[in-house]
């Protein structure tokens, strides 16, 4: 079963910091990241940053278009304006079938602002308390939402890559 975590970190370059520690819980068998992506939002921005962490996954990876969409439902929703409402709505139905829903959404929009940022990831087979004992700085606040295998299915079957 595959789990979409996400932690939360005090800093704005907190999230940033954590590809090298990622890359050791690999190594130690305790993490499989099938994709990983990194939001930094610094105090003095009006919007935050988005990075996908393509070299810590693999052939499995979701496409960009994945973290695009989710991170616009997330952080860029009211200014979209109505004119991209109709389509937003119709992919928040997509990602509440798969696991992502309202909830999720809200609460990463109120807990993940500026001064602060967050690691998304994508694993398999993770043990949450070692990766939070693994992360710099002392580890970070969990949010997290699971994902079932026919959940993940669904996601892969919407945003899978299409360059396979």
């Amino acid at each position: 079963m595959s789990t979409l975590t996400v932690w939360k970190f005090h800093s704005a370059d907190g999230a940033e910091k954590v590809e090298t520690s990622l890359k050791s819980l690999q190594k130690e068998g305790l993490i499989k990241i099938l994709d990983a992506a990194v939001v930094s939002w610094p105090a003095e921005r009006s919007k935050p940053k988005t990075k996908q962490l393509v070299n810590l996954v693999g052939a499995g990876a979701l496409s960009g278009t994945f973290w695009g969409m989710l991170f616009g439902l997330i952080f860029l929703m009211p200014l979209l304006g109505a004119a991209i409402g109709a389509a937003a709505g119709a992919l928040g139905g997509k990602l509440a079938d798969v696991g992502i829903d309202d909830d999720f959404i809200a609460e990463v929009k109120e807990k993940v602002t500026p001064g602060t940022s967050a690691l998304f990831l994508m694993t398999m087979d993770e043990v949450p308390s070692r990766i939070s004992e693994s992360l710099p700085g002392g580890g970070a606040e969990l949010l997290h939402s699971n994902l079932d295998t026919g959940r993940e299915a669904k996601l892969r079957d919407i945003f899978g890559d299409d360059a396979e």
